[in-house]
């Protein structure tokens, strides 16, 4: 299905899986770091779920451009294997067309930041996401 809606999205039968697409410098961070931040971020070992986020859209995976980054996902997945007692399941998959949400799901924290969903599951990540990236950041600048 082209461009699907989040509603169609949503009722589990496009096939596609809600993903944010990350732009980066790899002169400042590696695809290999980026990737190690995604498997803190999220558990990679439940099959279409996030916390409470239920549904095949909800699945860890892993979209790419370039062969090469694909080689380089699979280190990414074997090491971070050791640190999680289940196998992961996040796919690995060559991205063959992005559709960009529609427009109140962009900056949708931004907009939103005291909606309970907000305050309660997406705050606590950015913390997360900025106590695990901030010193990268900083070690690479140097």
């Amino acid at each position: 299905m082209n461009n699907p809606s989040y509603q169609e999205v949503c009722a589990e039968v496009t096939g596609h899986a809600e993903v944010v697409k990350v732009t980066f410098n790899p002169a400042i961070i590696s695809l290999l770091t980026i990737l190690d931040i995604f498997f803190q971020m999220h558990d990679p070992t439940t099959i279409n779920r996030q916390g409470n986020d239920i549904g095949s859209q909800y699945r860890s995976i892993i979209l790419y451009t370039a062969e090469e980054d694909k080689i380089v996902i699979q280190q990414a997945i074997n090491n971070a294997q050791k640190k999680w007692s289940k196998p992961i399941v996040s796919e690995v998959v060559k991205l063959d067309l992005f559709y960009k949400a529609e427009e109140y799901h962009q900056n949708y924290y931004k907009k939103n930041p005291n909606q309970v969903y907000c305050r309660i599951l997406i705050q606590p990540k950015i913390s997360k996401l900025k106590e695990i990236i901030l010193p990268k950041l900083e070690y690479s600048s140097m």
